[in-house]
């Protein structure tokens, strides 16, 4: 074998090495789903966005919810039978409203119980999503997110408390433009989740909850960790199953640098100290 016939074996290994990374990965992604859908008798769908390090001009791309996702998620729930529970493992932070709001819609409209995991964090839109299910079973250090509306590059609500603060003649017209879309997109959104949550808590308690998620009390990326969550009134629980946990490793995040974590992936256990050596004759 010449030094050529060895450079062309690298390069064509070199070659077939993502592809053949990537047949392992989704089939131990299907090996993992299948083996929670046996355990819970229930359909498994996973909504994971793992592109947050890609951006462009500071707007990140390629990661967040598209009617690519909602097509493709309502397309798994009709073709599951009403009897059969739904599980969605959500990571995302957040997109178009317009298919968050069809996702959350078809979960809610589903008959058998829904819950979605969230392993790490579901922000605005995937929060949204979250408020359609039975269940919120939340890993204890993952968060969620208010749901307020973001116009462009603005919060809706800071767009409205700009033109509360001003003379009406002060404000330029494309200022004005984007209030009235603001009140319209806070109203909207006020009010398909407190449809949402009103399926678990009263009237009243639902149109409190979504106010406080969606009038821009918080910044949009303020976490709402499970805590804080359960004392909104959402059915949330931390009993993530490692399952879960198990099936993120399966989504890993694409990047060219070295990882910025490293351990040793296995779980670690208390261990008892080796016998402290006594010299013979000593004494405590």
């Amino acid at each position: 074998m010449t030094p050529f016939d060895i450079l062309l074996i690298f390069m064509l290994l070199s070659t077939l090495q993502p592809a053949l990374q990537q047949r392992w990965l989704q089939a131990q992604r299907a090996r993992t789903i299948r083996a929670l859908e046996k355990q819970h008798g229930s359909r498994v769908i996973t909504l994971i966005h793992r592109r947050e390090g890609f951006a462009f001009l500071g707007i990140p791309f390629g990661g967040f919810i598209d009617i690519d996702d909602s097509e493709a998620v309502i397309r798994a729930i009709e073709m599951t039978d009403d009897e059969v529970p739904l599980e969605l493992v959500l990571h995302t932070p957040g997109g178009l409203v317009l298919a968050a709001e069809q996702i959350a819609a078809a979960l809610a409209a589903h008959p058998a119980p829904v819950t979605v995991y969230v392993p790490h964090y579901a922000m605005s839109g995937g929060t949204l999503i979250a408020l359609a299910a039975d269940r919120i079973v939340m890993a204890p250090s993952a968060v969620l997110g208010p749901i307020d509306p973001q116009i462009g590059d603005f919060p809706a609500a800071s767009i409205l408390r700009v033109v509360e603060r001003k003379e009406v003649n002060e404000i330029d017209d494309r200022t004005l433009i984007l209030a009235d879309v603001a009140v319209k997109a806070q109203r909207q959104v006020r009010s398909f989740a407190a449809t949402l949550l009103r399926r678990h808590m009263s009237a009243e308690k639902a149109e409190e909850v979504a106010a406080a998620l969606s009038e821009g009390r918080w910044t949009h990326d303020y976490p709402i960790d499970a805590a804080t969550a359960a004392g909104l009134g959402l059915p949330v629980s931390t009993d993530l199953p490692d399952a879960v946990r198990v099936l993120m490793g399966y989504y890993p995040q694409p990047r060219g640098r070295r990882p910025s974590v490293e351990y040793i992936p296995v779980p670690y256990t208390p261990t008892p100290r080796p016998a402290e050596r006594r010299t013979p004759g000593a004494s405590r």
